[in-house]
């Protein structure tokens, strides 16, 4: 059974999702948010030794992007965390998937906050991927990704280069608002 995103009338393909709070909306920049899908496959499952450091860590990366100027939502389960969410058929392949309100309030979060010291540690805990491992675009303010969405955003990456439809931090794009 999906979760009801409050407000949105849209629904999740993914049961156990938590719900969005509307107020989580309110600073919304020239009517688009900046959607983000990540993924990495770990060395072990997640009840593992080998990531028992990153595990540890989770609650309070996923607090700090909670609290991060510009943040607007993430993909998470009742645990408050992705790390069940199996979008594709590898159960070691993770998802993180959130939405911010600019480039520059997602940047700041994964590179000028604590988030930075686990990216320093990845190969730690994740295998090294070939090819894109994350991507993003533009979605109207008040829409929340599916992971479908998502993985297609990622697909068009792989399959045509950075897009307006599918971008990263080196190649991005301004919203369609600048247009």
């Amino acid at each position: 059974m999906a979760a009801r995103v409050d407000g949105l009338g849209s629904r999740y393909p993914v049961a156990g999702i938590q719900t969005f709070k509307a107020w989580q909306y309110q600073g919304m920049a020239n009517g688009y948010h900046l959607a983000q899908l990540n993924i990495g496959k770990m060395v072990a499952p997640t009840d593992d030794p080998r990531v028992a450091g990153f595990m540890d860590r989770l609650d309070e990366i996923n607090a700090i992007a909670d609290g991060s100027p510009g943040f607007v939502w993430r993909l998470q389960t009742e645990d408050g965390n992705a790390t069940s969410i199996h979008a594709f058929d590898d159960p070691l392949l993770l998802v993180n998937m959130s939405v911010w309100e600019s480039i520059e309030a997602f940047r700041e979060f994964t590179y000028r906050s604590t988030h930075k010291e686990l990216l320093q540690q990845r190969a730690d805990w994740f295998e090294r991927h070939e090819g894109p491992y994350q991507v993003m675009w533009w979605v109207p303010a008040g829409h929340i990704p599916t992971i479908e969405e998502a993985k297609g955003r990622l697909e068009m990456l792989v399959d045509h280069g950075p897009t307006r439809e599918a971008f990263t931090f080196n190649d991005r794009f301004d919203s369609p608002a600048t247009l």
